[in-house]
């Protein structure tokens, strides 16, 4: 085995200390892109940007910022980003902002927490990981945008509702809101709780989503070279 140079040893040293730069850069604007997102998720919550409320329908844009995490920071920083999108969902129960959570958490506050932020951190790592495993096989990156920024929102009604049925559907609330839009079972009271608004939030997110994730990427490519 051919022993190393000085010189080999220079190059080696300065490959290591390039190495060493690029994955600190890389941590530090992984961090910076999490306080900014983490800022935007709390001003879209308590300004009218994070939700569109109208006579029988409420429509949350909150998943925007989690799909841009999904592709930016892939599942561990998603998860993260998904956890804050959980945590205003849960002061929104607290402060009563939400008639729906802040009537559940008068009923059960640990179930009412795990119902905001355990669906919305799986949201986040699932669209995460499904990013991250679309764009080996997509060259463009086209597809992998799209179908992370329409995963995330049917994602989280899927979740949200799974999670509220689970915890919740032979309480009185649920079984009042049941009985006031006649739905008599589980499948029934999904569709009629989520049904229009669960296809608005996916297109307008799918549409949004795929826009900003495309540009941001671009743009950052562009600042790599």
């Amino acid at each position: 085995m051919k022993a190393m140079t000085a010189e080999d040893k220079k190059i080696a040293l300065k490959d290591n200390n390039r190495s060493s730069r690029k994955k600190r850069s890389g941590k530090i604007r992984d961090l910076a892109i999490l306080g900014v997102l983490t800022a935007i998720m709390f001003i879209m919550t308590f300004t009218p940007v994070g939700y569109l409320k109208l006579p029988g329908l409420s429509i949350t844009f909150m998943t925007i910022p989690v799909i841009i995490s999904a592709v930016m920071l892939g599942p561990k920083g998603a998860a993260v980003i998904g956890g804050m999108f959980g945590i205003t969902s849960l002061i929104q129960a607290i402060t009563g902002a939400s008639a729906l959570t802040g009537a559940l958490f008068q009923l059960n506050p640990v179930f009412t927490c795990i119902l905001c932020i355990v669906p919305r951190v799986l949201e986040g790592f699932l669209g995460g990981l499904i990013f991250s495993c679309l764009k080996k096989a997509d060259k463009t990156g086209f597809v992998s945008y799209c179908v992370t920024s329409l995963s995330v929102p049917l994602m989280n009604t899927l979740f949200f509702m799974s999670t509220l049925f689970l915890l919740f559907y032979q309480t009185d609330a649920i079984q009042s809101i049941a009985a006031d839009k006649g739905a008599g079972n589980p499948l029934t009271l999904f569709v009629a709780m989520a049904g229009v608004n669960a296809v608005i939030e996916a297109v307008v997110c799918f549409i949004v989503g795929t826009a900003i994730t495309k540009a941001l990427s671009a743009a950052l490519s562009k600042k790599k070279k």
